[in-house]
């Protein structure tokens, strides 16, 4: 399959690749679309095994950054890039500044901000070379790191989950399953702990794991077996693609609801989810606290504010779960139809930035 037929037009809007032979910039800048606003999301920094790797990768974070900003009512299209290469190694601030002048020739269509592999710091660097960047530090004028805002949200979302699930919302007492303690995963620890919940975690990070442990007396399994602890609720906060035909027969929770992107391997494995009795919070549902953060950052940006747009995932999630239960579909199936029909009215009142229009 070639580049084209890989792209899948018309869907997406316009993809670009970026490469600085002098600072080993490598790049691809994925457009899913831009009715609803400029595109907006991160920047993933990994060492994919092969550039189609990374294509697939930026196409599909894309898409899902669009849904992920229809559904929480932003006025923001979706868009992501990633940067083939070494974080620990490739990182150097030429090649952000490379990358920023990239990111500044796409003209306003995408606004960059931190992802995996990404941070604070090298979003300002990025920031010598184009304005459109956004979640720098408050000094500023950013609204810092997204991780605590992320973490927030999925405890909105789980809330949600017990809510519909027990009739409460409360998470004391609750076993919830942490996969991945990087900072979501142990912003998310740090949380749920406060709230009286019960952890299990994981992670490819022995000393992450002992952190988790030693601050929040977290039980530490293998990572290759924590889909299988007996659990309340499942939080996938790593990367992709958990849910899949090897994990879910496997599954031993009653709901999966954490901050990794793209946890569905495909379609199937939501229905497969539903037929077997697992609720399925939809990732970009549940993982949009950090793109709503950025968004508090219109109009000037306060915690407090950030915070109560935050919280709004709890009701977002609510309306899903019974939409879903009352056309009996899937909570997947559910959350692409809310995000579809307002793309689709925007689009019919003449989005203003849709480039197709």
């Amino acid at each position: 399959m070639g580049v084209f037929d890989t792209i899948g037009t018309p869907e997406y809007q316009s993809v670009h690749f970026g490469v600085d032979h002098a600072t080993g910039l490598r790049s691809i800048v994925a457009i899913h679309s831009t009715v609803l606003g400029p595109s907006l999301g991160g920047t993933r920094f990994f060492p994919y095994t092969t550039e189609e790797d990374a294509l697939t990768d930026v196409l599909r974070l894309a898409k899902s950054m669009t849904y992920k900003a229809a559904c929480a009512g932003l006025a923001q299209g979706g868009g992501k890039a990633v940067i083939i290469g070494d974080p620990t190694t490739d990182a150097t601030d030429d090649l952000f500044k490379a990358y920023g002048r990239f990111v500044d020739g796409l003209a306003g269509q995408y606004i960059t901000a931190e992802d995996v592999g990404t941070t604070v710091a090298n979003m300002e660097v990025v920031a010598t070379q184009t304005h459109h960047v956004s979640g720098l530090r408050r000094d500023h004028g950013g609204s810092g790191d997204p991780s605590p805002a992320t973490a927030r949200g999925v405890i909105a979302a789980q809330r949600a989950v017990a809510n519909m699930l027990w009739g409460d919302p409360d998470l004391r007492g609750r076993k919830i399953a942490i996969k991945g303690v990087g900072k979501v995963g142990m912003s998310l620890a740090e949380r749920l702990t406060g709230l009286g919940a019960e952890l299990v975690v994981a992670d490819v990070s022995e000393r992450a794991t002992d952190l988790a442990a030693t601050r929040y007396g977290a039980k530490v399994v293998d990572v290759d077996e924590i889909h299988r602890t007996h659990c309340d609720i499942f939080a996938p906060c790593a990367l992709g693609g958990d849910l899949n035909d090897r994990s879910i027969p496997e599954l031993s929770c009653t709901a999966v609801a954490g901050s990794a992107n793209n946890q569905l391997a495909d379609v199937g494995a939501g229905d497969q989810l539903r037929s077997i009795g697992i609720l399925y919070a939809p990732d970009y549902v549940v993982n949009a606290g950090g793109i709503i953060n950025i968004a508090a950052e219109d109009g000037g940006y306060t915690t407090a504010k950030a915070a109560q747009m935050i919280d709004r995932i709890y009701d977002n999630l609510i309306e899903i779960m019974t939409t879903a239960e009352r056309l009996g579909i899937g909570t997947h199936v559910a959350a692409d139809h809310v995000a579809e029909d307002r793309i689709a009215a925007a689009r019919t009142i003449g989005g203003n930035h849709d480039a197709r229009t």
